[in-house]
């Protein structure tokens, strides 16, 4: 164990098999009980007897200290042993705190990388819907979804039906559809949900519909672009939860 003097300096003693550690009592100290060396814990003022060994430790005969010392070591170390626990789990607490921050930055990035990717695919998009110019619309059917949901309502199908029906009457047609989603939510969610709506519609159109694949442009995404109503009220977000379906055919075929 490591002793510190009362000059404050430090010394190494050794405790053997033949080290007596006793407790002494009394005014005169003369009353000694026999303690183990576990009895020596920080904090307690010890007197120690021994000689010098050639590692400059003090190997130590007798190991003496009084009961009241002892009581309160042991209260000091009893105070203590709660904090150490509460220091200990502070610290785990935390390490878990900045784990969870470190998973939240990249949670954000990634989801910054996807709204990204989202804009540009949507700008991709109306570069390309903007090319439409150049056809007349032969039919239009628009179909409205509950708030968070993707699914295609049937009291559309009719609706749906026709319009695939009066497609397949044009020479050279085109299908166009069109997801939109209100501004209710995260940038990312409303992309998503105006993609699957539109991809719903046109899983629909193909396999009840029979509209060839080759016959139907690729499902636009706009996500909350091109607002039809104020997003203020449910109503107007009501008519934001879109898929519009548009019969195209080129101006060049039609003579127009």
């Amino acid at each position: 164990m490591t002793v510190k003097t009362q000059d404050s300096e430090s010394i190494v003693v050794a405790l053997t098999s033949d080290t007596q550690v006793q407790e002494v009592q009394g005014i005169m100290k003369m009353r000694k009980k026999e303690l183990g060396v576990t009895a020596l814990i920080p904090g307690l003022p010890v007197q120690v007897k021994g000689m010098m060994n050639d590692q400059h430790q003090l190997v130590a005969d007798t190991v003496k200290f009084k009961g009241s010392d002892l009581k309160a070591a042991q209260d000091i170390q009893a105070g203590l042993a709660p904090t150490q626990q509460q220091v200990q789990a502070n610290q785990a607490e935390i390490q878990a705190n900045k784990a969870a921050v470190q998973a939240n930055h990249q949670e954000i990035e990634a989801n910054q990388q996807k709204i990204a990717a989202n804009q540009a695919m949507i700008a991709a998009a109306n570069k390309r819907f903007g090319e439409l110019g150049e056809y007349n619309i032969l039919g239009e059917v628009t179909v409205y979804f509950a708030n968070g949901k993707v699914n295609v309502d049937p009291k559309y199908n009719a609706q749906l039906l026709d319009l695939a029906a009066k497609a397949q009457t044009i020479t050279a047609y085109i299908v166009q559809v069109q997801g939109y989603a209100s501004a209710v939510g995260s940038a990312a969610l409303n992309q998503k949900l105006s993609m699957e709506r539109a991809d719903n519609v046109l899983a629909f159109l193909e396999q009840d519909g029979k509209i060839p694949l080759t016959n139907i442009l690729a499902p636009g995404a706009m996500g909350t672009s091109e607002q039809v109503a104020p997003n203020a009220t449910t109503e107007g977000q009501a008519e934001n939860r879109r898929v519009v379906v548009r019969i195209l055919q080129n101006k060049g075929i039609a003579g127009t």
